[in-house]
């Protein structure tokens, strides 16, 4: 997605704007909170050590708007946690629709 695509094309309905910047904000907070990945399984995260509610966020998010919509957000948590964390999210998405599959 280009630069100037992406400050001006949102990839989303407006009837999905709020559902999407809800999604967006948990999204933050896991990786504030949590982070998306861990060393080790167990709660909140699964037997590949990924977050499973930022997968089950993933997931909503391919069904509104596929890899686009997945890739704003992602791009968006990038802007707000730094590319070390969004590597984590990007590696925590892995398999969802087309998310590097």
């Amino acid at each position: 997605m280009s630069v100037f695509r992406n400050l001006f094309y949102k990839p989303f309905s407006p009837e999905h704007k709020q559902e999407i910047d809800s999604l967006l904000a948990e999204l933050i907070r896991i990786g504030e909170r949590d982070d998306f990945l861990s060393e080790r399984p167990g709660p909140p995260f699964n037997g590949h050590c990924r977050h499973m509610r930022a997968r089950e966020i993933g997931r909503r998010l391919d069904e509104i708007g596929g890899f686009d919509l997945m890739e704003y957000i992602y791009l968006r948590v990038r802007k707000k946690l730094g590319l070390a964390l969004a590597s984590h999210l990007e590696y925590a998405w892995a398999e969802i629709g087309t998310w590097m599959s």
